[in-house]
């Protein structure tokens, strides 16, 4: 009979500790998903990883040395939005093929670097609303026989891309008849275009607007060949930040400041629409 109370008590005990411990881990579990989120309201400040080459988007300027573009005004005022008048936002800088990578091993909060929203993206990271209307276009000189996406789909033709873009998929798609060569950055792309290595450098029409603006003997040409928005990257399963990043977006919106931004950085970019870019 002493044994059987025993045994009881012992299994009580020990139902007790099980339950105990599974609830602590659903709680664990449920707290992760504002991780993120918490570690940006206690510290005031914003990891965001954006670029330093891009022109228009995030460039390091060579005459002040401070970063600048639409995604580090963007960056600035969501963060305001979030975290208030003294939030911080810090930058960090990420390449195509690092974005996902640094996101992931938590050295950011979020990704904003011209960055599409796709499904296999999807699988790694979560995505805010859009915040710009990016469509693959052609860049080429403008002395270059080539005016639309058929002209390139030809043997013999070359294409540039930057390695770790959606603009690689698209040619293949579009022109698979044109060979497809890549590189690591923007810089390094224009140069081989401008070099002849190349018949046309296939990116998003925002940053070959960028690019175009900075050297005159190269231009956009056939329009966009495939519309894929823009999206703010923040790790899988950080649901707070999520919703506080979407919340600040769509403030951001209605209150006018974000077309402002659109504006200041792409309005006066000679065939480009302002309109067709934001949303």
């Amino acid at each position: 009979m002493r044994h059987t109370k025993l045994f009881r008590k012992v299994a009580a005990l020990l139902f007790l500790l099980l339950t105990t411990v599974s609830l602590s881990a659903c709680a664990v579990e449920s707290d992760n998903s504002v991780r993120v989120y918490n570690h940006v309201k206690s510290s005031k400040t914003i990891t965001w990883g954006v670029k330093f080459d891009t022109a228009l988007f995030g460039i390091k300027s060579v005459k002040t040395n401070k970063l600048e573009g639409f995604e580090i005004d963007l960056a600035r005022l969501l963060t305001k939005e979030i975290l208030g008048k003294d939030g911080k936002a810090k930058f960090i800088e990420v390449t195509s093929q690092t974005k996902i990578p640094q996101l992931k091993n938590n050295n950011l909060d979020a990704v904003l670097a011209t960055m599409t929203i796709t499904d296999e993206r999807k699988k790694s990271v979560d995505f805010s609303t859009p915040y710009f209307k990016a469509g693959t276009s052609l860049m080429t000189k403008t002395s270059s026989p080539i005016k639309s996406i058929k002209d390139l789909n030809h043997k013999g033709r070359v294409a540039i891309v930057v390695k770790g873009t959606t603009a690689a998929d698209d040619i293949a798609r579009l022109a698979p008849k044109a060979k497809i060569r890549q590189y690591n950055d923007y810089g390094a792309c224009t140069n081989a275009l401008l070099a002849g290595q190349g018949d046309a450098v296939a990116t998003d029409n925002g940053i070959l607007a960028g690019i175009a603006e900075q050297h005159k003997s190269l231009h956009l040409v056939g329009g966009t060949v495939a519309v894929e928005p823009y999206g703010i990257a923040v790790e899988k399963g950080q649901t707070k930040m999520l919703e506080a990043i979407n919340k600040a977006l769509q403030e951001a919106k209605a209150d006018g400041s974000y077309h402002k931004l659109v504006k200041k950085w792409f309005g006066n970019i000679p065939g480009f629409s302002v309109k067709e870019a934001e949303y």
